[in-house]
């Protein structure tokens, strides 16, 4: 949604006029090096790390995937939801690039302030209804021309697939999302001021055949309280890990002793070339370089741990741990 952002027609036509040498690709590359000085907009400020933008794309795609099993289930057809995109804007950009008429599902989200919205797509808002009422998921756009039967079922559904919206939110703080308002112009609806700026999380949804987009916006209000913890050194501390129970220590060690690890013990090694490889026969004898009356290397799950001596017990080979293995490897262990 950026303004730098080129739409594929504005890219066609540029390709064209540079092979067609309407446009000459140096002076391009002469007036680039020119412009130094970049023009800053106040009214698009960016309020939000990349590396906090990452981790609210993370947590759309856990809620992407909680959605597509949900609408899955309640409409029984095939149904994928999936991250489009991320962005942050100003509300006023955010609310003129949606349709004129379209679904729009506002939710409080307390503990945080404000208001979230959620903006199906009209293709796929029609496609959900017509599915639950009993036909093929077909799309119709007639946002306008909603009966009362029709909004409240929209309304229903929306707002108990946004309920999940709590478990995406979960790693970070536990919300109890609410649904204060259905509306299908945009223009009725003022949740913040039209240069606030917002985070805008865009996804690509295909539900039978019919294809559309859900866009979440999340004003900056409502994500300032938790801002701190939406970054990856948080998210690598985990200050709120749950300590393990005893009981569930004792458990693992339990499982833990009665896993089977490979042990080998080597005789000794040796290098020979390629040549050498090719001319061995029966009877040939090849000369480790291990001393007879040296100790032998154990390896457990091929990293050194002991020293043995070979022998037979109950005329079966055998060896004796003698020592830890006290080699260049030990700190493996």
């Amino acid at each position: 949604m950026s303004g730098e952002v080129l739409s594929q027609n504005e890219i066609d036509a540029l390709l064209s006029a540079l092979s067609t040498g309407e446009m000459d690709a140096d002076e391009l590359k002469k007036e680039e090096q020119e412009k130094r000085v970049k023009v800053y907009d106040f009214k698009r400020a960016l309020r939000f790390s990349k590396d906090q933008i990452r981790s609210l794309t993370r947590m759309h795609d856990n809620f992407a995937r909680i959605l597509t099993t949900f609408f899955s289930a309640q409409l029984r057809t095939f149904v994928q939801i999936s991250v489009a995109s991320t962005d942050q804007i100003p509300y006023e950009e955010f609310i003129r690039s949606i349709p004129n008429m379209t679904v729009l599902n506002v939710f409080e989200v307390p503990p945080l302030d404000g208001h979230v919205l959620m903006e199906v797509n009209p293709n796929i808002a029609y496609a959900v209804l017509d599915r639950l009422l009993g036909g093929r998921g077909e799309s119709i756009n007639n946002i306008e021309g909603l009966t009362e039967i029709e909004t409240k079922i929209m309304s229903s559904v929306f707002e108990r697939a946004f309920e999940h919206y709590r478990e995406a939110w979960s790693n970070i703080v536990d919300i109890d999302p609410l649904m204060t308002n259905f509306e299908v112009n945009p223009q009725f609806l003022q949740m913040v001021s039209p240069n606030e700026t917002v985070v805008v999380i865009s996804l690509d949804t295909t539900i039978g055949e019919t294809t559309g987009m859900i866009n979440i916006c999340l004003p900056h209000v409502v994500l300032e309280p938790v801002i701190p913890k939406l970054s990856v050194h948080y998210w690598m501390q985990n200050p709120d890990r749950k300590e393990r129970e005893p009981e569930e220590l004792e458990n693992l060690q339990k499982r833990i002793q009665k896993a089977e690890v490979p042990v080998v013990s080597e005789l000794g090694g040796t290098s020979i070339t390629i040549e050498e490889f090719l001319a061995l026969s029966i009877g040939d004898v090849i000369e480790l370089e291990k001393r007879i009356d040296e100790p032998l290397i154990v390896k457990v799950s091929d990293i050194p741990k002991f020293t043995a001596q070979a022998g037979k017990l109950n005329k079966k080979m055998a060896i004796q741990i003698l020592d830890d293995f006290k080699g260049g490897d030990e700190d493996h262990g």
